[in-house]
């Protein structure tokens, strides 16, 4: 890994600590098993492939992820030892169909460790190529029952700006689509160049395609419902001047930030980790440790976002199928944003950029990927005494990020660590709601007009986190806690108290768990072994930001293949070769892979090395305020120590005052900030 300069402020330059000022961190010496793929390591596994006959003229990276190594082998690695990289390359022939999986084992002179043909009827489809979005609107296009649609609706001189999106079409067993790559495909409209299509749905009209045989399989078209004509436009060209009333805001740190980074390694206040980044996950933290006095104490082994799922609840034949899985199907990772100080990173910014294969497995560089600062976070902790004087910290996070568009929608992903130690993810979906046309003033039961002309269906964003615990040991236990009022009685005689349950879940069939706020359902991470000074097990609580699981029926396709998103927790042991919810192979799975197939057996959990996966997001009822654009959603959780230290962490923190000073206001009396 190379730290880049990039602001002239810093005097640190040519140094691999990162202490002031602005800088670039660009994958190119690996130093460690757990360090981001580089594009030498990309390439290298591409000639590999070649060399050994896996890529023909007609053969395709659907992806390209590095392998994580085994847990206990790099507990025991130290600087010097041999890395044992190895990456898993998902082949697609583009002529034939046929899928393989490959692992390439990268040191020394490399070599395949092993490879298999992926069943594709029953294990799924590969993900989609950015080759296959041009390739499908080129098939369209040319299609002469699609042209005679467009025409038939007085469509015909808007043929050659309409935009034919590539979507992902869900599984339903259909004959004609068996055997074969399918791809569905919905019109919108363009009145210019630079107009937004998603304004413009062309109603009723759905192109199901055979990306093999590159053919139209069939085309649904019922009805005539006019397209929508006002623009959807957000950009200040078409919605005038910005506003001038808002003053500036700017954020300094004049001696600079406080992490140093070396490499993929992050120190920040009592926090330790890796940066990790792949084309499927996007961020990745590895080996999130907390500095406890002169300890350094394991919370996570490895902390990500696998996949989510965005499932439609409208019954339109434009719709219905819809059930998008963004990571699985088109890979969160290699769609991600590059990063703009100012924009999307305010304040003094490390970068990290990323390399991920292109569909013919070239390395290509996403710079600034990822983006890392710090933000105050208002008051940590308070008291005012009877005399008084008044202690006040403030509160501050370290904030690493990236964001991915997956067509219409953009997903940031915001991880926050906190001076309490505290672990946060924060998921952001904004960009354009998927809209579909219909009469102006009629009411849609599964989709609210948000503009004239302009209905968007109902959905959801479900998420789904991948943690990997290791709460002062490598082997934890899970609980967990509610709290329950306690009937009036001899136990409760004036009616006032309340207390709480604790629950071991100790198989994965009990671990399959639905929050509940009415009760404070959390569930608690309990070292095996490891104790605070109170005698009780050092432990992690996470807490659930509550919404709904699924909407869908258990009998539909999209239950089958999501059935992660229909409870809010499961739990598995370790095992590395289950890395995604839904399994390898989402895209037109008939379903029942991933958390389901495996929790099957209903392994044991207590003093295991555990994994969580849970689901979160936001349902969306659209509302005309998230038209053109929508404001930012937020969903999330949060990670929490409880009982994992013997006291608050942050007793320590300098007040909010100058340095040196007696307290908040330089001589310890009570005082009003400003």
């Amino acid at each position: 890994m190379e730290n880049r300069h990039d602001d002239s402020g810093d005097t640190h330059k040519g140094s691999p600590l990162h202490t002031h000022g602005q800088r670039v961190t660009e994958p190119v010496e690996v130093r460690h098993p757990l360090d981001p793929l580089t594009a030498a390591e990309i390439a290298a596994a591409r000639a590999l492939l070649h060399r050994e006959g896996h890529l023909g003229d007609t053969v395709r990276v659907a992806q390209l992820l590095p392998l994580d190594p085994d847990p206990a082998w790099l507990r025991g690695w130290q600087d010097g030892d041999a890395l044992h990289r190895r990456v898993e390359a998902v082949l697609l022939d583009i002529a034939s169909g046929v899928v393989v999986s490959a692992v390439v084992a990268l040191d020394g002179a490399g070599a395949i460790e092993s490879d298999r043909v992926i069943d594709t009827d029953s294990e799924g489809q590969p993900q989609y190529l950015f080759e296959e979005y041009e390739r499908v609107e080129r098939i369209v296009k040319e299609d002469p029952a699609w042209r005679a649609a467009m025409t038939r609706r007085g469509l015909g001189d808007a043929i050659d700006l309409a935009f034919c999106a590539p979507l992902a079409p869900g599984y339903f067993g259909r004959e004609d689509e068996r055997g074969t790559r399918v791809i569905r495909s919905l019109t919108f409209l363009r009145g210019h160049e630079q107009d937004s299509p998603w304004a413009h749905p062309v109603e009723g009209l759905v192109v199901h395609i055979d990306l093999t045989r590159e053919s139209v399989i069939r085309i649904d078209d019922e009805g005539d419902v006019p397209v929508p004509e006002a623009h959807g436009n957000y950009t200040p060209a078409a919605q005038g001047p910005a506003r001038s009333s808002l003053k500036p805001i700017e954020i300094t740190q004049p001696e600079g930030p406080s992490f140093q980074v070396n490499g993929s390694a992050v120190t920040w206040e009592n926090w330790s980790f890796r940066v990790g980044f792949n084309a499927r996950e996007g961020l990745v933290l590895n080996s999130l440790t907390f500095r406890d006095g002169e300890r350094e104490r394991s919370v996570l082994r490895r902390a990500s976002v696998p996949e989510m799922v965005v499932p439609y609840g409208d019954t339109a034949v434009g719709r219905y199928w819809i059930s998008y899985f963004d990571a699985g199907e088109y890979l969160l990772g290699k769609n991600a944003n590059s990063l703009t100080l100012g924009c999307d990173c305010l304040g003094v910014i490390h970068y990290f950029d990323q390399f991920v294969a292109d569909d013919h497995g070239h390395p290509v560089k996403i710079p600034q990927a990822v983006c890392m600062h710090e933000e105050d976070y208002g008051i940590l902790w308070k008291h005012t005494d009877t005399e008084g004087n008044t202690e006040v910290r403030r509160s501050r996070r370290l904030v690493i990020s990236y964001f991915s568009t997956i067509g219409n929608y953009d997903y940031g992903f915001f991880w926050y660590l906190y001076l309490d130690g505290t672990i946060q993810l924060e998921a952001k979906a904004t960009g354009i709601v998927f809209a579909g046309a219909g009469v102006p003033g009629t009411t849609n039961p599964h989709a609210p007009e948000v503009a004239p002309g302009v209905f968007a269906p109902v959905h959801q964003h479900l998420f789904c986190a991948r943690l990997e615990t290791a709460v002062d040991t490598p082997e934890n236990s899970l609980y967990e806690v509610e709290v329950k009022g306690i009937p009036m009685g001899p136990d409760n005689p004036y009616g006032n108290a309340f207390t709480w349950d604790e629950r071991l879940l100790s198989s994965e069939s009990q671990a399959r768990r639905r929050a509940d706020p009415s009760l404070g359902r959390l569930w608690e991470v309990r070292s095996s072994t490891a104790h605070n000074r109170l005698g009780h097990s050092t432990a992690y609580r996470l807490h659930p930001h509550t919404g709904p699981v699924l909407m869908a029926q258990p009998e539909s396709s999209v239950w089958q293949r999501a059935t992660f998103a229909t409870e809010h927790l499961w739990a598995t042991p370790y095992r590395s070769d289950e890395r995604f919810p839904a399994g390898d192979f989402p895209n037109a799975n008939p379903g029942g892979a991933g958390l389901p197939a495996w929790t099957a057996a209903d392994r044991l959990l207590q003093d295991e090395r555990l994994v969580l996966w849970h689901v979160f997001g936001p349902t969306h009822v659209p509302r005309p305020e998230d038209w053109p654009i929508m404001p930012v959603d937020y969903s999330g959780f949060s990670f929490k120590p409880h009982g994992f230290l013997d006291q608050n962490p942050a007793l320590d923190l300098p007040d909010g005052g100058r340095h040196g000073s007696g307290g908040c206001c330089g001589d310890g009396r009570a005082c009003t900030c400003h």
